[in-house]
């Protein structure tokens, strides 16, 4: 009997052997696939991606369809810094999820319902203050500088391309210019049903959403803290960078996109899909800081929708463009007009002052009266207000917010305070 099960273990233990020899590479392989991949070589591939857009648009022809002209990023954004916290919002976030459910039995009878039929009624929340993507935003921007009629990308090293300034230095395309997202705050107190307006903010040189425009010019709070019935649209400029360009609001109906695919977004933010037609038709304020100058001067004048624009603030901000700011208040008396600025812009400020009232424009030069249509309002701040503290402090504290509450304060401009002032 054991001379029987000898041959029978002997191929036993070969059977088994090669089980065993075929499984292991098998177990060593499927170890690696779980492995989440090194950040190296997420960003050798992020890279690599970088450089296929900038390949890829080289070879489109200029401004063919608005896909052309517009591309979509090949990757999500540029990596954020560590100090950035806040997360970036996808149109996928604001689909309603809809749960499954089941269908109660049919009753043999009907029931008659003592209670009134409450219409829409906005669920209660919190300050909402996030990060989208927009394709419609600043950047990235492959078209041209209206000031030479030259791609705006007019330098290129290897595969990678970028700008030179009007100083001379060379900002990349994939550092400097590739981030399309806005910073989107909606106070916990707006209801979409009530006369509103839309604060579109542009940020000076130097600059980052969450660093500068949230976190130390308390942009976002100052709206809230106003009272005033207003959402923030904050779109990133250049990153952290001395240029003021401004990409695709250069372009004629570029303000005009933004605001309409704005309009989606703080709808689906909102909780109520069906606003999006309120916010696309809502007055706009723009706010322009420093070198925020330029992006606003270009939405007046090639926009396409200067006619919603109520109101224009400049926090020492007029560096140039004077024709064009003198030709929007000249044709828009039904909105308002105020240029706060220190030394640095005096001359230049004075300079579109002598313009307006050579066109038979009357000019105050305090914030001592509420806002009212017409009104063009320039103010000299004192010695000691800096240029880097201005949107926080000018002719006085938080003075977006004094802006917002004087505007708000004029029936006729149809804007309600919906929160009692703080």
């Amino acid at each position: 009997m054991r001379a029987d099960r000898t041959p029978s273990d002997a191929r036993g233990r070969v059977l088994r052997r090669g089980l065993i020899s075929a499984l292991v590479p098998l177990s060593l392989t499927l170890v690696q696939c779980g492995k989440a991949p090194s950040p190296a070589a997420l960003a050798a591939n992020s890279q690599a991606n970088v450089q296929v857009v900038a390949k890829t648009n080289q070879k489109v022809a200029s401004g063919d369809t608005f896909e052309d002209r517009f591309p979509a990023p090949q990757f999500k954004e540029r990596f954020p810094s560590a100090s950035e916290s806040l997360l970036q919002r996808q149109m996928s976030d604001f689909s309603p999820k809809r749960a499954v459910q089941q269908q109660p039995e049919q009753a043999p009878y009907k029931v008659a319902s003592l209670e009134p039929q409450v219409p829409y009624k906005r669920p209660a929340r919190e300050d909402l203050t996030t990060l989208v993507s927009m394709k419609s935003s600043a950047f990235p921007y492959f078209g041209n500088n209206p000031a030479s009629d030259a791609p705006f990308l007019n330098i290129a090293k290897g595969d990678r391309r970028g700008h030179r300034s009007y100083s001379g230095r060379v900002f990349w395309q994939d550092e400097t210019y590739n981030d399309s997202r806005v910073l989107v705050h909606v106070p916990e107190h707006f209801d979409v049903r009530k006369p509103g307006v839309i604060v579109v903010f542009f940020h000076g040189n130097g600059a980052t959403l969450e660093r500068d425009v949230r976190d130390r010019q308390l942009v976002p709070k100052q709206i809230t803290d106003s009272g005033v019935n207003a959402v923030l649209l904050a779109p990133q400029m250049a990153v952290n960078a001395a240029d003021s360009s401004a990409g695709k609001f250069w372009q004629p109906g570029g303000f005009k996109r933004f605001m309409e695919e704005s309009a989606t977004h703080l709808a689906g933010l909102t909780g109520d899909p069906n606003s999006t037609r309120a916010f696309a038709s809502m007055p706009i304020v723009i706010v322009g800081y420093s070198g925020g100058f330029l992006p606003t001067a270009w939405s007046l004048e090639v926009g396409g929708i200067s006619d919603r624009v109520r109101g224009v603030v400049l926090l020492d901000a007029v560096y140039g463009e004077l024709d064009k700011f003198a030709s929007w208040i000249e044709s828009h008396r039904s909105g308002f007009f105020v240029s706060a600025y220190t030394r640095h812009t005096a001359r230049r400020d004075r300079e579109l002052m002598s313009m307006l009232r050579q066109k038979g424009i009357s000019v105050a030069e305090d914030m001592d009266q509420p806002l009212r249509p017409g009104s063009v309002v320039f103010v000299e701040t004192a010695d000691g207000i800096t240029h880097r503290d201005y949107v926080t402090r000018a002719w006085t504290q938080d003075p977006l917010k004094d802006v917002l509450v004087k505007m708000a304060a004029t029936p006729s401009l149809a804007l309600t305070r919906v929160a009692s002032s703080r």
